[in-house]
């Protein structure tokens, strides 16, 4: 299972920077940052919930499933 974050695809929407998004969901510009480029292992509902606020978005356009065919299903 591969979990791709697409935020940088709604902040350009947008027309939005980081630093102005990490202002208004009160989080740092390095968290968000290490979120836009994927190297969180989790997400909090309400970080989740504050960035779609501020982008007027679901979180489906934030996040997209992949599936990766390298994984075994038993590990589901």
């Amino acid at each position: 299972m591969a979990i791709i974050i697409r935020l940088d695809r709604m902040l350009a929407e947008r027309k939005m920077q980081l630093s102005v998004l990490a202002e208004k969901v009160d989080l740092s510009i390095v968290n968000l940052s290490n979120l836009k480029t994927g190297k969180v292992k989790a997400v909090r509902f309400s970080t989740l919930n504050a960035i779609c606020k501020v982008l007027n978005c679901q979180p489906g356009d934030i996040l997209e499933y992949v599936e990766d065919d390298d994984e075994d299903d038993e590990n589901v």
